[in-house]
C-alpha cells in the first residue's frame, strides 16, 4: 500500500531520510531472523553477541554428543560488542544523546575516526530528531548504532556499494 509519500519528490535530505529509516527497518528485521547482530538485552547487556544465522538444537547436540565447532569472532564482531558497551553506557547517562556523545562513544569503543559516519540531528522543519545513528566501516562491514529513550541498539551489517553505511547527505 503506498505512504502518505509516494509518487511525491522528497528534497534530497528528506529522501535520503526516508531511505536511512528503511535500512534501519531492513537492519531490525536481519536482526530477527539470525543476521550477525548485538542486540540489547533488558539489563542493556548485549545478548548473546553475534549471531551467524545458524543455529543447532541443544537436544540434538546432547543426544549426539557432538560439539559445535566454534570460532573466533570477526573483528566487525568484535567491535559491534565494544560499541553495544559504549552505547549502554551513554544511554545510561543521556536517554537522547548528542552527535559529539554519540561520535565520542563510537571512537572510545574503537570505531575509525576516518569511517565513522553520524546521521543528522535536526529534520528539514528544525524539528529535533528521535534518534541519532553513527555507523563505521570495519573488515568490510559497517557497525550501525542507535541510543533511542536510553536503550542502545547494534547491528552488522554489509557495506554499501558506495563503500559508506549510510545513504543520503552525510555530515
Amino acid at each position: 500500500m503506498p505512504g502518505p509519500l509516494s509518487g511525491r519528490r522528497l528534497p534530497k535530505r528528506q529522501a535520503g531520510l526516508r531511505q536511512a529509516f528503511a535500512a534501519l527497518g531492513l537492519a531490525a528485521a536481519l536482526v530477527t531472523t539470525g543476521c550477525s547482530s548485538v542486540a540489547p538485552s533488558q539489563n542493556g547487556a548485549p545478548s548473546g553477541g553475534a549471531s551467524t544465522g545458524t543455529s543447532v538444537d541443544s537436544g540434538a547436540a546432547a543426544s549426539t554428543g557432538a560439539a559445535e565447532p566454534t570460532q573466533p569472532p570477526s573483528e566487525a564482531e568484535v567491535l559491534a560488542a565494544k560499541v553495544q558497551t559504549s552505547l549502554d553506557n551513554l544511554g545510561r547517562t543521556a536517554k537522547a544523546p548528542t552527535r559529539d556523545q554519540m561520535k565520542a562513544a563510537m571512537l572510545e569503543a574503537g570505531a575509525a575516526q576516518q569511517t565513522l559516519e553520524l546521521s543528522i540531528d535536526k529534520t528539514p522543519t528544525g524539528l529535533a530528531v528521535d534518534a541519532i545513528e553513527a555507523a563505521s566501516v570495519i573488515a568490510n562491514q559497517c557497525i550501525i548504532g542507535q541510543v533511542r529513550s536510553g536503550v542502545a541498539s547494534v547491528v552488522v551489517l554489509p557495506v554499501l556499494a558506495s563503500g559508506r553505511c549510510f545513504v543520503g547527505d552525510q555530515h
